[in-house]
């Protein structure tokens, strides 16, 4: 209940919505009393000595169709108004959801996939629905139902109504029994289901390399595992289902067993009447058939409970990048950037960095080299504050980066990494993807900056071209140029390139290197490269072994100390001695 509550109390806007639908069930509940007590009055009078008259029965007709007319209006204010208060709120809870995605760092997505957050955001958030539009409304009405039939029932006769609640107790007592057991069946079912999205989205993404590799029948294999054990939980689940419904039904038939023999004994003593015997019955029919839905109704909320359970998980994770207590913004930095004795570790038993300074002047550019897996990325990752580190101070024009709000950190520096995302959208979409109504005056200078307007210019719309999921209607190198002029268009004040060049060929190289080359002095450049011909014209380079600075200077200067940054070179250009100057 405490899940619900909750629910409840994050859907406070939609109350009015809710309490109207719960008017439309009292109002249906009240006209479904109305066809036992007019059955039950029409068999009374046509029971009477006197002969019966038209007129009397016409009226009870006319009250029955206005019932059921009134009842019709009733259920439509009660379905739909609860579909809109349901919907309203599963929209605005898979936004609540997306937006706590984006609130959360990059670590906590280091080990979930990105099917399964999918599963989330879109399948366990749309179980709410079943909740408030369905299982809440029909236990509120099959509540209010058995109510007002045990209050009817009472006033024909209390002996025979007592005798008819014997077979609720049993009723209650499996419905406890089957929600303790079918409740991890639930969770598991949409664990399963979170896996498979997964899976799926893996796959989907892969689907080059699986093709490539010829790995169809292998996936296809390892795929018919998930989905038959995606099967079997369900079947596993639904098996206590089918031991559970036909148990109420058997239970709550009893109860008319009680009916037929107790009050056909009490009639044959005269102490009943045919047309109390006959409401009697109608009135029963109404008060088991709740009971017997209770089965649908644990089902339902055990359902969206599992979905709930997984739903809470992602806006109950904690955020681990988040504006400090009095953070103010940066506004438009100079530039000028500095790592003082920063330490940092993904794990806490595999440190990264290690006591990592260096400073940067505005306008600067920096290289950053190593061999792979020396925490390059790391620099750029903390830089952008994606985390933070657990000791040591990066500070932007001398202000600590933790001090100042992450959006304006962010807001002044651009990147370029060597995986490009690009959107689903047009070329210009994407290079302007960062600047607020920019112009296309603008987005064509930034293109040609990137030396990246004469390929658009050929392709068949221009930079209305759509480039598809990814980009993958472009090349490797046709990406890294849109995103250059991405980062070109949005003019802040530090740059990031990572792996920039890594992937492309040569003469793509050396056109990207003459967009670097050109944004040098204009603002402050930090490039992450394997690639060390990329880096010679850098002001600074930084040389990273084992998490620390080992080696820092011009190209000239690291080539003639015959370091780690020497070896990198000889090894690159095949060399046995001395490094290209």
């Amino acid at each position: 209940m405490k899940m619900a509550r909750r629910f409840l109390i994050m859907a406070k806007k939609h109350w009015g919505e809710l309490a109207l639908a719960i008017f439309g069930l009292l109002g249906a509940t009240l006209m479904n009393l109305v066809t036992p007590e007019i059955v039950r009055r029409v068999t009374a009078y046509l029971s009477l000595p006197d002969t019966p008259q038209m007129r009397v029965i016409l009226t009870y007709a006319a009250i029955l169709a206005a019932s059921y007319l009134l009842r019709a209006v009733f259920r439509f204010i009660s379905m739909y108004v609860s579909h809109v208060a349901a919907w309203s709120f599963v929209g605005e809870l898979t936004l609540r959801i997306y937006d706590k995605l984006q609130q959360l760092s990059l670590r906590y997505y280091q080990d979930k996939q990105t099917g399964q957050l999918m599963s989330r955001m879109i399948n366990d958030s749309r179980q709410l629905e079943v909740l408030i539009a369905h299982a809440l409304p029909d236990l509120i009405s099959n509540l209010l139902v058995i109510f007002g039939v045990a209050v009817m029932i009472f006033l024909i006769d209390p002996l025979l109504a007592l005798l008819t609640l014997i077979p609720v107790p049993f009723v209650l007592f499996s419905s406890v029994i089957f929600s303790k057991k079918v409740a991890p069946l639930f969770r598991i079912n949409q664990e399963v289901l979170g896996d498979l999205n997964g899976a799926v989205q893996d796959n989907l993404s892969g689907m080059k390399e699986i093709q490539a590799f010829g790995k169809e029948e292998n996936e296809l294999h390892k795929m018919r595992r998930a989905c038959r054990h995606y099967s079997y939980v369900n079947i596993h689940a639904n098996f206590a289902n089918a031991i559970f419904h036909p148990t109420v039904e058997f239970i709550t038939s009893m109860g008319t067993v009680i009916v037929v023999a107790v009050g056909g004994w009490l009639a044959m003593q005269g102490r009943m009447s045919t047309a109390d015997i006959i409401g009697f019955f109608m009135y029963l029919s109404l008060f088991y058939q709740p009971l017997a839905a209770l089965a649908r109704l644990v089902e339902d909320v055990q359902t969206a409970f599992a979905g709930g359970r997984r739903v809470f998980e992602v806006l109950d994770a904690d955020i681990e990048i988040q504006d400090e207590p009095g953070a103010a913004p940066l506004g438009r930095v100079s530039g000028a950037l500095e790592f003082r004795h920063v330490k940092f570790s993904y794990l806490p038993e595999e440190p990264v960095l290690e006591d990592v300074s260096f400073s940067v002047k505005a306008g600067e550019m920096i290289a950053i080299v190593g061999p792979t897996g020396v925490g390059k990325s790391t620099v750029v990752a903390l830089t952008e504050r994606f985390y933070d580190p657990q000791e040591g101070q990066i500070l932007m024009d001398g202000r600590d980066i933790k001090n100042a709000s992450v959006a304006s950190v962010r807001g002044n520096i651009s990147m370029v990494l060597q995986d490009i995302f690009l959107f689903n959208g047009t070329i210009a979409e994407n290079i302007a993807y960062g600047v607020e109504n920019a112009s296309m005056d603008d987005i064509v200078r930034a293109a040609q900056a990137a030396f990246a307007d004469e390929f658009i210019r050929q392709m068949p719309e221009g930079y209305e071209t759509v480039v598809g999921e990814r980009g993958v209607r472009l090349s490797g190198g046709q990406k890294q140029r849109i995103s250059i002029a991405r980062a070109i268009l949005r003019d802040t004040p530090i740059l990031i390139l990572d792996e920039a060049t890594s992937a492309v060929d040569t003469e793509t190289e050396a056109q990207i290197q003459q967009a670097i080359d050109a944004l040098a002095g204009t603002r402050t450049v930090i490039v992450i490269a394997h690639r060390l011909s990329t880096v010679m014209k850098a002001d600074k380079i930084l040389v990273l072994e084992n998490g620390r600075i080992v080696e820092q200077g011009s190209h000239r200067e690291l080539a003639a100390q015959n370091g780690l940054y020497a070896k990198l070179c000889r090894v690159q250009w095949g060399q046995s001695t001395g490094t290209p100057v």
